[in-house]
């Protein structure tokens, strides 16, 4: 059984400057923008493998990883948390090859895994990890539903077609080809997320997993968005709310966040960094006021940037770095996250 009594709902915002947050790649890889709205898109999954990465990266046993193959079976993948397994007959000697699954895969125990293998391995020990796995799939606690922009964005056609000269060792010029490169000026995105306390029971989610979640989404958007087109991504805030009341949460926190909008803002598509912003923390102030007043919150976790300014009730309050002072000025209960220090409560044991 987990430890975890009540649920959580996280905000988690993000921006986006000079990048492509999250290509389409049945669009060629163009990033993700609603026609309609002009508003980019990034999606769960994407998001996903960036906190599979940083656990990763952190020597936390993952399921789903990158590998260098094409395609990896299941089961393959599966055997990789088992060193010890070597023959069909080893598998016998785990008595709950689910549940120890589950202790390795940390991953799984965060966002579920599918445990379809292939219908008739050919591999024997494939076979025999099919065999010992049945009884299907496990269900994540924790869920994201893709970030819309807040935000109508442009895309950086300046830098849409690059051209690359290719020397050869001795310097001469081989020759130049296009490179599609497409990117937008300026994002700013907010996650909505859940964990949730009875799916924890199916993958053994521990209070622990979850004070990871609290350092792992801040730290996997510094560390795994340095590539080429994904640099130029940043965490903003993020916030936990650890609900007292069983089976109760508010939903769609994020709907209460929203650009700041009077005459001296910048125009939506007009926006270039995060310098540009400012956040209109009104109606979140608001609601989680309302909700701790009423008993539903246990503590709201909290981790901010000092570079996006924010607005309140009308007035500025310089950053959302000073959220948490308006809400415990109000009575709410508030942790501020020391992500750097606290993360390292959560590596794996020696």
């Amino acid at each position: 059984m987990t430890d975890i009594q009540n649920r959580s709902e996280i905000l988690f915002i993000t921006d986006a400057q000079d990048c492509n947050p999250n290509g389409n790649p049945m669009g060629e890889n163009r990033p993700r923008i609603d026609p309609i709205t002009q508003k980019a898109a990034i999606t769960d999954v994407r998001l996903k493998r960036y906190l599979r990465d940083q656990l990763h990266d952190d020597d936390h046993p993952i399921f789903v990883k990158k590998t260098g193959e094409k395609s990896a079976v299941r089961a393959a993948l599966a055997l990789d948390l088992f060193d010890e397994v070597e023959k069909p007959e080893d598998l016998d000697q785990i008595d709950d090859i689910r549940t120890e699954f589950l202790e390795r895969a940390t991953d799984v125990r965060y966002f579920g895994a599918t445990l379809s293998f292939n219908k008739d391995p050919e591999d024997d020990l494939y076979a025999a990890v099919k065999e010992h796995f049945s009884g299907g799939n496990f269900t994540g606690p924790v869920q994201f539903s893709p970030a819309r922009s807040l935000n109508e964005v442009e895309t950086n056609e300046e830098t849409s077609t690059l051209t690359s000269v290719i020397a050869t060792q001795e310097g001469n010029e081989q020759g130049g080809f296009d490179l599609d490169d497409h990117r937008i000026k300026y994002g700013i995105f907010p996650f909505h997320g859940l964990v949730d306390e009875h799916g924890a029971d199916d993958t053994r989610l521990s209070r622990r997993d979850v004070k990871r979640l609290d350092t792992l989404c801040w730290r996997a958007l510094k560390n795994q968005t340095i590539s080429r087109s994904k640099v130029g991504q940043e965490p903003r805030l993020y916030l936990r709310v650890e609900y007292a009341t069983d089976g109760y949460h508010v939903g769609d926190l994020h709907n209460d966040v929203s650009l700041a909008n009077d005459s001296d803002s910048t125009a939506d598509a007009e926006l270039r960094s995060v310098r540009d912003v400012r956040l209109n923390v009104t109606n979140l102030v608001e609601t989680l006021t309302r909700v701790a007043e009423a008993g539903h919150i246990e503590e709201i976790h909290y981790a901010a940037s000092e570079r996006l300014q924010a607005t309140c009730e009308g007035e500025d309050i310089e950053t959302v770095m000073d959220v948490p002072d308006v809400l415990s000025e109000r009575g709410v209960p508030v942790h501020e996250i020391d992500v750097y220090e606290e993360f390292k409560e959560t590596l794996p044991s020696e």
